[in-house]
């Protein structure tokens, strides 16, 4: 789902963390799942997820699954809305199970004097601290770098927003789709003769996420350096912005603004998907000028290839009506079975264009181990996305999938050191 608030509302938003540094590195809920290994790339380091929705929880999910121990801070009253975003069962939403593994989860409400002061014990000893409210929320509250900074002067504050910390938008609610929007990735995508196209799910988030944990790594490199934390400002429109290529200096040095293309591109061809005899739906690629040679030999056109727009993939981009009638006519007489075998034979790109239920049968993505069951304590064994990126030697792991909302609260401030008095009277001030 792309809208997905970049920043929080400002009048409601509150978390719940436990004092990071009294928590025993890496410990897991009793009940939840296995501890990190101590040889995990990132065990002892603890991370404060303040965020919601989805971009800055994404982040701290996948430092989580190489082994830092992560707390994820909830309001008491409005927990993350992404526990209610799409399909439940029982009751249960499952892509919480998804972003929230993982995560310890405590409740918490900033802006209360309680917690605040429990919030500062905590980041006294983490290493990272993840939000999303809107520039000032924090502040508002007595909880700003200035503050976290002098709780903790080697910690890394990560701020996720739709437009960043500062400029003239920095304080409009953001959201995925804005950015999906304003980067110019809408304007690329569709047919040439229809509207701006977005996609279907959070697209502009987990780019930002994937950008946030590189972040967070590269500050606490830094932190290696000098000693000491700084702030990592992450606006989602940048990274999508970054993942679009070469636009900016093509319109600054030619003044050429890419055009909507559809599946076609203008920088090869064929290039396009293709519909089979059997009703299937083959993606092909030709990125590559040896592979656009093997496609044509392929499909029984030889003599294009000594044509002379050939021999550049923008010469064979304005061509694409020809190069798409040769290819797909000659798709469209075989089955995909027999397409895809041909293809692999000739050593020429193409992949079947799966829906999800093609995904989780597909034998490679089974060899990859790219879709794991994960068993949970609601729903029994679950299905889903296995660690990003796979490790020789100290792997990452899915430990627990996402737990109920506060499920770890009493545990994580005994841990810090709180009396069953104390945490009865944070209760009583509505303070978790």
């Amino acid at each position: 789902m792309t809208d997905t608030p970049a920043s929080a509302p400002d009048a409601s938003a509150s978390a719940a963390s436990v004092p990071a540094g009294s928590v025993p590195a890496a410990s897991a809920p009793a009940d939840s799942g296995a501890a990190a290994p101590p040889q995990a790339p990132l065990a002892g380091l603890r991370v404060l997820d303040l965020a919601t929705l989805f971009a800055g929880p994404l982040a701290a999910t996948m430092l989580g699954d190489f082994g830092a121990e992560v707390v994820k801070v909830e309001h008491p009253a409005k927990p993350d809305p992404s526990r209610g975003h799409g399909p439940a069962k029982d009751g249960v939403g499952l892509w919480w199970k998804l972003l929230g593994r993982n995560k310890k989860n405590v409740t918490l409400d900033l802006s209360t004097p309680g917690g605040r002061d429990v919030l500062l014990r905590l980041a006294a000893g983490s290493d990272v601290v993840i939000e999303n409210f809107r520039p000032g929320t924090l502040e508002k509250w007595g909880l700003g770098w200035a503050e976290l900074s002098a709780a903790n002067p080697r910690l890394v504050l990560a701020r996720v927003t739709g437009f960043g910390q500062f400029g003239p938008y920095s304080r409009r609610p953001g959201f995925g789709t804005l950015a999906e929007a304003m980067s110019g990735f809408a304007a690329v995508t569709g047919e040439p003769d229809g509207p701006p196209t977005l996609p279907p799910f959070g697209l502009a988030d987990s780019v930002a996420a994937l950008s946030t944990a590189y972040a967070v790594m590269t500050a606490l490199a830094g932190r290696e350096r000098t000693g000491r934390g700084q702030v990592v400002d992450m606006a989602i429109i940048e990274p999508m912005l970054t993942v679009l290529g070469p636009q900016p200096i093509w319109y600054d040095q030619l003044g050429y603004v890419q055009p909507r293309t559809g599946n076609r591109s203008t920088n090869n061809a064929p290039r396009n998907t293709y519909r089979t005899a059997d009703g299937r739906w083959l993606a092909v690629s030709t990125s590559a000028q040896s592979v656009a040679e093997r496609v044509m030999r392929l499909v029984g056109r030889p003599e294009l290839i000594d044509e002379p727009w050939f021999g550049t993939g923008a010469g064979r981009a304005r061509h694409a009506d020809e190069l798409d009638g040769a290819v797909g006519g000659w798709i469209a007489r075989h089955d995909a079975a027999t397409v895809v075998a041909a293809f692999d034979k000739a050593q020429a790109a193409v992949a079947p264009v799966y829906d999800v239920r093609d995904v989780m049968a597909d034998e490679q993505y089974r060899a990859l181990g790219s879709i794991t069951e994960v068993e949970d304590e609601e729903l029994g064994t679950v299905k889903m996305q296995n660690v990003l990126f796979r490790l020789s030697e100290t792997p990452g792991a899915i430990r627990w999938a996402g737990r109920p909302h506060g499920a770890d609260t009493d545990a994580v401030l005994a841990e810090l050191g709180l009396t069953g008095a104390e945490i009865a009277g944070l209760r009583d001030e509505g303070a978790v």
